[in-house]
C-alpha cells in the first residue's frame, strides 16, 4: 500500500514538473514572438516615416531631469514635421516673440535619414530646412520603440528627451 502511494506521488510529481516546463517554454516563445512583432511594427513606422515620439522626461544640459506630463510630442510624416516640445536650458539669443518657443515648430522641408544600429534599432537624423533655430534632431530608437531624442539648436543649448514611439494615425483613413 505504501509503495503504491509512493508511486502515485512520484508519478504526480513528474507530471507536474513536465507541465511546468512545457508552460514555461511556451511563455518564453510567446514573449519572443511578441518582441519580434513589436520590432517589426516599429521598423514599419520608421521606414514609412509615420510615427509620433512622445517624451516622458527632458534632460537639459547641466540641469536636472524633468519628468514631463501633458501632451508633448514630435510628429513625423513623409511630408511634415511637427514639434511641440518643452525647452529647459540656456538661450543665447532671445526670440522676437517671447511667447514662441523654438521647440514648437512645423516644417514641410527637411532632410530625413536612418541608419541601423549595431545592437538593433535605428538612428534617425532630421535636419529642418525651413527653421533657422533648430539645426538637427537626432532620434535613437530601440526595437521595442523606446528612444532618446536630442535637439541641437543654433541659439540654445542642446536638450535631450527620453520617451517612446507610437503610431501616427492617418487622418485621411479616419474620415473614410
Amino acid at each position: 500500500m505504501k509503495r503504491m502511494i509512493i508511486h502515485v506521488m512520484l508519478f504526480t510529481g513528474l507530471i507536474t514538473m513536465g507541465l511546468t516546463t512545457t508552460i514555461s517554454a511556451q511563455q518564453k516563445e510567446t514573449r519572443a514572438e511578441r518582441e519580434a512583432a513589436k520590432a517589426a511594427q516599429v521598423k514599419g513606422w520608421v521606414d514609412a516615416k509615420q510615427y509620433v515620439f512622445v517624451p516622458q522626461s527632458a534632460i537639459p544640459m547641466g540641469g536636472r531631469v524633468v519628468q514631463l506630463t501633458g501632451e508633448f510630442f514630435l510628429s513625423v510624416t513623409k511630408d511634415s514635421l511637427v514639434s511641440y516640445l518643452p525647452y529647459y536650458g540656456r538661450a543665447y539669443t532671445a526670440p522676437m516673440d517671447p511667447s514662441k518657443n523654438s521647440m514648437d515648430f512645423k516644417s514641410k522641408s527637411f532632410d530625413y535619414s536612418t541608419a541601423d544600429r549595431k545592437k538593433g534599432g535605428w538612428d534617425i537624423t532630421i535636419r529642418p530646412k525651413d527653421n533657422r533655430d533648430v539645426a538637427t534632431i537626432n532620434l535613437s530608437v530601440s526595437e521595442s520603440g523606446y528612444g532618446t531624442l536630442q535637439v541641437t539648436s543654433n541659439s540654445k543649448q542642446p536638450i535631450s528627451y527620453n520617451g517612446y514611439l507610437r503610431e501616427k494615425k492617418d487622418k485621411k483613413a479616419k474620415n473614410k
